[in-house]
């Protein structure tokens, strides 16, 4: 190859990289700019009106939480506990054993006096066949029931619960996961409040529960994860919540609702066939399905997001455990923007189209994929000697230096909102763990994504994966 024109495509290589990393820095700072522009807006609109006259009205709307449990035995007690304990007068708690094999139902049997009961199911029931309903005789536990069904996946036992529901609006939750008690107050808020167009979904903050004091299955005492994986992942998940969606919630444009903390419109969920039992991203693809939905009617809906914490759950604190979680989110990304190709850059779908997808395609998807072949591409120019060093130096410590600026500001802005870590040496860790992300916990998440597009693209069978717990810390 000609001298010139191999030095040509080099230029072009590095003005690629360039714009491609001067466009995320302005995303991520309009987005810094948003989501404290919305979190203001949230704060001073709910600062009126008492949440506590939803609570009591009879007319308040009925919500079935769903909780789908596979071998949380360790935990399950405590954390049907905390379900049952919530402020709100006209709420199911329905707990769908996914053919555990540990004593899951047998716990639960036993905690809450749990008889069979009779119930008719459709003889034409798509999803793995029940092998039994569950109910208390007791007045205290008559909120709960349990499904006992084979095994068929998180997807599977979240339609289980929403075909067997008969309440306006779905709670889909993961079972680990803590509410706060007027957690359910909120949510209802939220699907009330926008009288112009109709709520099809409410989403909200999750918050790490590592290492802090559960007693009753109430939240006492909130302490920084002792774990520094767990440590990553909360600063992580504070830029991810804080920032990142509540940004895209603004503009009405959120593509996804957590699966640990995610309210449906039933009949909605429903029209387009509940979760998706194919994909391992099935949270981000019901949404993606019910906001097609809708603008296929040409119907005026949205998505509301919640910034309060309002969920706390417990994140992986095992190096493999954490792999397989970060491979699988990859997975699901890819599956369902595979999916609904179609939206890419279609204005049809307007901000959708136009925005959204987009830049799940570029800086969610394409973008870990860019950073791994981009480490080998920087080795191949340094044993060839054509690396242009000072721009290479200026490029990295130009993205080193945003990405802890933008974590400093997650950190602080939520230290000014709600204020969750009230010591000092706390926040310190936390600014400490920012200054060590981009090295040490940043290669784990890309590498993680690449072997997850890896698996799915040469189409290596994975299965959902499972997370160990630990269970979380009791009250002296």
């Amino acid at each position: 190859m000609d001298s010139a024109l191999f030095h040509i495509i080099l230029d072009y290589i590095n003005i690629v990289f360039l714009m491609f990393t001067v466009t995320l820095f302005t995303l991520f700072t309009i987005m810094g700019y948003l989501s404290t522009r919305n979190s203001i807006h949230y704060r001073k609109k709910n600062s009126f009106g008492s949440l506590s006259k939803v609570m009591a009205s009879p007319l308040a709307p009925s919500i079935t939480i769903i909780a789908p449990a596979y071998n949380e035995g360790l935990t399950i007690v405590e954390n049907i506990r905390s379900l049952m304990s919530l402020r709100y007068v006209n709420y199911e708690v329905m707990v769908v054993n996914d053919g555990s094999k540990d004593d899951t139902l047998q716990k639960m049997i036993d905690a809450y006096d749990l008889v069979k009961v009779d119930q008719k199911i459709d003889p034409n029931w798509k999803n793995k066949p029940i092998r039994g309903i569950y109910k208390s005789p007791h007045r205290a536990f008559s909120k709960l029931t349990v499904i006992d069904k084979e095994n068929g996946g998180k997807s599977d036992a979240l339609n289980t619960g929403m075909a067997l529901s008969t309440n306006r609006y779905v709670g889909c939750i993961d079972v680990d996961c803590l509410l706060l008690p007027d957690a359910l107050l909120h949510v209802v808020k939220s699907f009330y409040q926008r009288s112009e167009k109709r709520v099809i979904a409410v989403g909200g903050v999750i918050r790490v529960a590592n290492s802090c004091v559960i007693e009753g299955g109430q939240l006492e005492e909130i302490r920084l994860p002792t774990n520094w994986l767990a440590r990553f992942q909360l600063l992580e998940y504070t830029r991810s919540f804080i920032l990142g969606r509540m940004a895209w919630g603004s503009i009405d444009s959120l593509l996804i609702i957590s699966g640990a903390f995610g309210f449906f419109d039933r009949e909605i969920a429903l029209a387009v066939g509940g979760y998706d039992t194919g994909t391992v991203g099935e949270d981000m693809e019901i949404v993606f399905k019910m906001r097609r939905y809708m603008h296929d009617r040409k119907e005026p809906y949205t998505i509301e997001y919640i910034p309060d914490p309002l969920c706390w759950t417990e994140v992986p604190e095992d190096l493999k455990i954490l792999v397989n979680q970060r491979d699988r989110w990859a997975r699901g990304n890819l599956e369902t923007l595979f999916k609904h190709k179609d939206m890419f850059f279609n204005s049809k779908y307007g901000r959708l189209g136009l925005l959204s997808y987009p830049y799940w395609f570029f800086y969610e998807w394409l973008a870990p994929l860019m950073e791994f072949f981009g480490f080998f591409t920087i080795i191949t120019f340094i044993y060839l000697g054509i690396l242009n060093w000072e721009f290479f130096i200026a490029i990295t410590a130009m993205v080193y230096l945003f990405s802890v600026m933008f974590s400093f500001y997650a950190i602080l802005w939520d230290v000014f909102s709600y204020n969750e870590y009230k010591k000092t040496k706390d926040i310190l860790t936390l600014m400490l763990c920012a200054l060590i992300e981009p090295i040490l916990f940043h290669p784990i998440v890309v590498w993680s994504a690449v072997r997850g597009n890896y698996k799915k693209l040469f189409k290596i069978k994975s299965g959902w994966g499972s997370q160990v717990r630990k269970g979380f810390a009791k009250a002296a």
